[in-house]
């Protein structure tokens, strides 16, 4: 059983990087002799698709476009999955030993160590553990609990569009949301990624903790261009206040709102249970005022409390 399946996938991906157009379902089934030897189209649409799938975690990098006749059809081109002479040094080699060590805890491990492996075969020295042989309470890891993660990394490496239901912080129930990924990164502890979202045509950053349901893909091609630089981190930090070039002064009840007190340039005991903060004001920041609900009162500016009022009225109108 392993051999044939081995067999089929190496043909599958024979005829993917052999071909210059994309190839239908129905011309790969009636090129590969395993597929033509399926019992019908519901068992060979299974073996297809997870063969395809069985590809890709190989690393091969498969295309879903429309061929000449308006049918989806897939190709591998040869550019896209050339790489280069690999060159490192012991130094360089150490450096990338430790960063697979960083997703040992994450849904990305077996995919780092299989990198690890291919670079070693292709010639990359074996690097010593720097940290061998020491105890150290802090470890490189990268945390990921959303379920979205893996389904999201694969589609922006194979420029897939997604589709997922996303709440948004000030709504009460999730809308769907058309999106074209581009790139995934962690922020303060929290996975976001960066698309552009097709119903709205533009582009905006998803908190992947805030997406519900099942990630599901979408056989089509992206209709906006992916920028070189997706810079998820200055979005997010946008969006959150960090950019901020104004302050706000908020009420904030006591033992309440932790993370508003850590940014905080300033903090008066206002009484009667409540404190006053002064903190930065930039983009966004009312979406975040919106997450403390009932323990946050904005005095000033005006245009802020607005936009606070407004969203609460939002979310209570459901």
């Amino acid at each position: 059983m392993a051999i044939a399946k081995a067999e089929r996938l190496m043909n599958l991906a024979l005829c993917l990087l052999g071909t210059r157009r994309p190839l239908s379902k129905r011309e790969l089934r009636g090129s590969i002799e395993a597929y033509m030897e399926a019992g019908n189209d519901e068992s060979f649409n299974r073996m297809f698709e997870r063969d395809k799938d069985d590809l890709r975690e190989l690393g091969l990098v498969i295309e879903t476009v429309e061929n000449l006749e308006g049918e989806t059809g897939y190709l591998a081109r040869r550019d896209s999955n050339r790489l280069p002479p690999v060159s490192l040094d012991a130094e360089e080699a150490a450096a990338l030993g430790l960063a697979a060590k960083v997703w040992q805890q994450a849904r990305l491990a077996g995919a780092a160590s299989g990198a690890l492996q291919k670079l070693r075969a292709g010639g990359m020295p074996e690097a010593g553990d720097p940290y061998e042989g020491q105890h150290s309470a802090i470890e490189p890891r990268i945390p990921v609990h959303e379920a979205a993660f893996e389904p999201l990394m694969l589609a922006c490496r194979d420029r897939r569009p997604v589709a997922f239901d996303y709440r948004k912080s000030t709504a009460a129930r999730p809308e769907t949301r058309q999106v074209e990924p581009w790139a995934l990164e962690c922020w303060r502890g929290h996975w976001y990624l960066a698309g552009y979202d097709r119903d709205r045509g533009a582009e905006r950053v998803f908190r992947l903790s805030r997406i519900t349901g099942k990630v599901k893909s979408r056989a089509a091609r992206y209709t906006a261009e992916v920028p070189d630089v997706v810079t998820v981190r200055e979005t997010v930090a946008s969006w959150a206040g960090e950019s901020a070039d104004r302050s706000a002064l908020i009420r904030l009840r006591a033992g309440a709102g932790y993370p508003l007190r850590a940014k905080a340039t300033a903090v008066r005991e206002g009484g009667d249970g409540w404190d006053e903060l002064e903190i930065p004001y930039g983009h966004g920041l009312d979406a975040w005022l919106v997450e403390f609900g009932p323990d946050v009162v904005v005095v000033g500016p005006a245009d802020l409390r607005a936009d606070v009022v407004d969203r609460l009225r939002a979310v209570a109108a459901g």
